[in-house]
């Protein structure tokens, strides 16, 4: 512990994004005690009132407190991202690894289809399948997943291969160690951190994903409180009612930024000391 926290005394950028990070899991775990009003709670009369003492930021088109659906769209946002960055964790990696350890007829054939699946827009080919699918934030989630595999599967595979020119990989393979145990206490432990880093470096380009989704339509649907379904709400009054995208795009912005940190911080910890 004690060396934890000198690590972080050497470390400020460490510091402030898990100091940030801590604060914003809080938010979404407690979204119901810090959120002053119920975010789904209707009320023309107090539509699109600007910011004041009783609604912080405001209220949208519904007189619904944007405060609390900002708040509450932690949750939304910072949870579907979080999934489906574990998702695309274990099936990117797992893929991957079967395909730079076994090789054979297997290996370009999950290949071939990362290629196909990289040969398209990114984010036409996941707004394509979300169309296909219905839109939702379940299906938002699916169709990123789809399209993001790719990059762990083929960074996982390449390290693999690194792996098996080692010595110690030969000679577990000839004293008879059986693959699974190989897979399990060999290759994964020595390829996870540099998978960790690319996952935690990942989070904030999936979360604006996630958000350009919903903004376009095909992701979280009304009434959830989501941020990029209120930028999209918001866009109409732009001009008179600015403040139901800033406080969105600032929420956005201050999340992305802080797994950007963060992910820094992790890949400079990672590397060995020249």
């Amino acid at each position: 512990m004690k060396s934890f926290w000198n690590l972080l005394k050497r470390n400020k950028q460490l510091a402030i994004s898990l100091i940030l990070l801590s604060m914003i899991i809080l938010v979404a775990l407690f979204a119901e005690k810090f959120a002053p009003f119920d975010p789904l709670d209707a009320d023309m009369d107090k539509s699109l009132i600007a910011p004041n003492e009783i609604n912080k930021l405001g209220t949208d088109k519904l007189g619904r407190d944007l405060l609390s659906r900002v708040i509450f769209g932690t949750r939304a946002s910072l949870g579907s991202t979080m999934i489906m960055v574990g998702i695309i964790f274990v099936v990117g990696t797992l893929l991957g690894m079967i395909a730079g350890f076994f090789g054979g007829w297997i290996d370009p054939i999950i290949m071939r289809l990362a290629d196909m699946m990289i040969s398209f827009p990114g984010l036409v080919l996941a707004i394509a399948i979300a169309g296909v699918l219905g839109p939702n934030l379940t299906n938002a989630v699916i169709a990123i997943t789809a399209v993001s595999w790719t990059k762990y599967a083929r960074l996982s595979r390449s390290l693999v291969l690194r792996l098996k020119k080692n010595v110690y990989m030969t000679a577990a393979l000839v004293t008879g160690v059986r693959n699974r145990r190989l897979m399990t206490h060999y290759v994964f432990p020595n390829i996870f951190s540099t998978m960790l880093i690319t996952a935690m470096t990942d989070i904030g380009t999936l979360m604006l994903e996630i958000a350009s989704l919903s903004f376009l339509g095909f992701g979280a649907q009304a009434p959830t409180p989501e941020w990029g379904l209120m930028l999209n709400e918001g866009r109409t009054y732009l001009a008179t009612a600015p403040w139901l995208m800033i406080y969105p795009g600032l929420a956005i912005a201050i999340v992305v930024i802080t797994f950007n940190l963060l992910g820094d911080s992790i890949s400079d910890l990672m590397e060995p000391p020249h």
